[in-house]
């Protein structure tokens, strides 16, 4: 099983959802990290070749977590949010961009 490498504020910001959602996310990303598909997920490659996007929802909102598991060594979580419309933020999805970038520069160095 490979561990859940939280990018940036990425753990900080899944511990702000509500307790349902966080429970949900927390589950999403166990299948995640088992090689499973999550139950509700699409991909992003606007963001990074590799980047998906699970997607959870509650009464109280729509959550996602954008993460990367094409790498052998971890399952990488780039960016967690809350959906305030239909449309992703533009924000949300450079800031993802950034930290993939980031990460790759990282895994580069790394020899990876």
């Amino acid at each position: 099983m490979k561990p859940v490498d939280f990018v940036g504020t990425a753990r900080e910001d899944l511990r702000q959802f509500p307790d349902e959602a966080r429970e949900d996310a927390g589950f999403q990303l166990f299948k995640v990290q088992q090689g499973k598909e999550p139950d509700d997920w699409k991909p992003m490659p606007t963001v990074g070749t590799g980047v998906q996007e699970i997607r959870v929802r509650e009464e109280r909102g729509a959550y996602r977590v954008l993460y990367v598991a094409k790498f052998a060594e971890a399952v990488y979580v780039l960016h967690v949010f809350q959906k305030q419309s239909q449309k992703t933020a533009r924000a949300d999805l450079d800031l993802a961009r950034s930290r993939y970038a980031d990460l790759l520069k990282q895994r580069k160095e790394q020899g990876r």
